[in-house]
């Protein structure tokens, strides 16, 4: 674990999180990080560690009635020369603080309060700190977990920490995307009445994109906001040339009440002129969604420590692979999820210890 950086979790957690950004971690190179996180953890005496890749896995053995899971990823996105982090003011600046190193930061201090011996914690804890998020799902550590350590995912109810700027986000959208494609016949555009233009054939998808009325859906008291649009065009060949390809990359983010197939079904009818017509339709990705399951005893538990109504989280998380289990889950973190990824990524300070409060309150058996 050469190279590693030392992690005090006994630090207040705007320390660790600034310790944690001054690690950089960009999604395919977050090893430092993760030997730092993994002998941290087994330093503290009182958890079960284990290492998966770039992941590392943590919990209690306590014999608790309940399990809860905290969980968070380890990688940022590219830095945009905002390394290391920089305290202005009533903001911590700097690549990850919002996604999600101030999250990360609340789980050590949380696996620091309750994984050393003789702690009492109303639940066995569950504590996953993986890698690869922030690319292709193929690559995720916690799909790692998944396939080869899935025992280890199991509880009563998940919460990642990603950022929610401190309110609790429950469930998540799902998310597909499909290339419609339309075909011509190529000829110069000088003589046009020779071919077929295919970019002037997919006027229809764009008109239908442009008309179509996004469902509003209430689960769990979580309203969830339906969206289709096209987000890519490609076409052309050169200036004189009338193309014979076109293909449009729509992306629909749908409300977790529907599946991956009814998903798909969806699109396929709203499209189903242009289709009739000779379009095709290629599902390219689809990762179904999760419901909030609020009304679950270990959920309702949550909100009520946390004292703040549950939103509808608008985006896809790894909140998806943990309802696949039927464990209901939810999305708490200090980080500004309008901030992240940006060059001026940063975190509200007064956000910090807040959201460490409401979950050491929580897993205590209390109230925030």
């Amino acid at each position: 674990m050469t190279g590693a950086p030392d992690l005090d979790l006994s630090a207040d957690v705007l320390a660790l999180t600034r310790a944690l950004v001054d690690t950089p971690s960009v999604s395919g190179d977050e090893r430092a990080l993760a030997d730092a996180v993994e002998t941290a953890l087994r330093g503290l005496g009182g958890l079960e560690v284990e290492r998966v890749g770039d992941t590392v896995l943590a919990r209690t053995n306590l014999g608790r009635d309940g399990r809860v899971v905290l969980a968070g990823h380890l990688d940022t996105v590219p830095i945009a020369d905002n390394v290391p982090s920089r305290l202005e003011g009533d903001r911590l600046y700097g690549c990850g603080t919002s996604d999600m190193k101030s999250g990360d930061a609340v789980m050590l201090r949380l696996a620091g309060r309750f994984g050393v011996p003789g702690a009492e914690p109303a639940y066995d804890l569950t504590f996953v700190f993986y890698d690869n998020e922030e690319v292709e799902s193929v690559k995720s550590g916690l799909g790692r977990v998944v396939r080869e350590r899935r025992g280890w995912l199991y509880g009563d109810l998940a919460v990642l920490l990603e950022p929610t700027d401190g309110e609790i986000e429950a469930g998540c959208q799902g998310t597909l995307r499909a290339v419609i494609g339309t075909t011509g016949r190529r000829a110069h555009s000088a003589r046009s009445w020779l071919g077929v233009n295919a970019i002037h054939g997919v006027a229809g998808v764009l008109a239908t994109l442009a008309a179509y009325q996004a469902r509003e859906v209430d689960i769990d008291g979580c309203t969830y906001r339906e969206g289709l649009n096209a987000v890519r065009i490609e076409g052309g060949v050169a200036g004189n040339v009338v193309p014979d390809e076109c293909r449009v990359t729509v992306n629909f983010r749908y409300a977790p009440d529907r599946d991956e197939d009814a998903a798909e079904a969806h699109v396929r009818e709203v499209f189903a002129d242009a289709l009739a017509a000779g379009a095709t339709l290629t599902v390219v990705d689809n990762a179904g969604g999760a419901l909030p399951g609020l009304t679950e005893p270990a959920a309702e538990a949550f909100v009520a420590a946390v004292g703040r109504p549950a939103r509808a989280k608008l985006g896809w998380t790894d909140v998806a692979r943990f309802a696949a289990f039927g464990i209901p889950a939810v999305n708490y973190g200090p980080g500004d999820p309008q901030l992240a990824h940006t060059r001026e990524e940063s975190v509200l300070v007064e956000r910090l210890q807040p959201a460490e409060d409401a979950l050491t309150a929580y897993l205590s058996g209390g109230r925030a």
